[in-house]
């Protein structure tokens, strides 16, 4: 998920076209109180913000939320272009920075390359993160807006494994395989039964894991 703060109107109805076309999910917000409001329900995987705003301006915003998370990606937004500008921006912690007027090509190779580089630091960690879910592999931990929880070892490695895959659908077969290590017969629930459990545990996470009907099951790529 990338939310984009925006109060141009056309700007931001041609942002979230281009990045909801291109398999990308994306919500836009005009006003930073709502930003905020959606934050409480989800955490995205990137953020876009315009430095002018009412309310609050983006520098301010990106200070917030570099006090609560040192690693998500920001790109900031401005019609201001000068150097200054872009060092105050980056020196406040922004990933990058895109001066108006931009192309859309050039903002989709940004963002394409935040997105990737946010993955890789993230499995290096050896951390998976979608949404409000967490799962730390050294730590053998899964959390769900922070509070932890418990996992027996095949929910915890069926877990992992789409994490690790966001967006690929597996079916019952490759996960017994993959997970279990025996193949499918045709009248195994094993893999039905624990993805029913693991979408108890993880409460209001538990809609992350996705059934495809007729081929199995894939955690949402975009979630986040």
């Amino acid at each position: 998920m990338i939310y984009l703060v925006e109060d141009d109107n056309s700007i931001r109805e041609l942002v979230l076209y281009t990045l909801n076309s291109s398999g990308l999910e994306a919500e836009g917000f005009d006003r930073p109180s709502a930003f905020w409001a959606a934050l409480e329900r989800r955490s995205p995987d990137l953020v876009i913000l315009d430095i002018m705003l009412p309310e609050e301006d983006g520098l301010t915003i990106l200070k917030r939320l570099r006090e609560s998370d040192e690693n998500l990606p920001v790109m900031m937004l401005t019609a201001k272009s000068t150097e200054y500008d872009k060092v105050v921006g980056l020196d406040s912690g922004a990933d990058d920075y895109l001066a108006k007027p931009f192309g859309m090509m050039e903002l989709m190779a940004r963002v394409k390359a935040l997105l990737r580089r946010s993955v890789r630091q993230g499995e290096q960690a050896g951390q998976y993160s979608l949404g409000r879910l967490t799962l730390n592999i050294a730590e053998h931990t899964v959390k769900v807006d922070g509070e932890n929880i418990t996992l027996t070892l095949k929910e915890f490695e069926l877990l992992q494994l789409l994490l690790e895959h966001k967006g690929m659908v597996f079916s019952r077969d490759q996960l017994l395989n993959r997970v279990w290590g025996y193949a499918f017969d045709g009248e195994n629930r094993t893999v039905d039964v624990h993805i029913r459990t693991l979408r108890q545990k993880l409460g209001p996470c538990g809609d992350y894991i996705e059934t495809v009907r007729g081929v199995g099951y894939k955690i949402g790529g975009d979630i986040t």
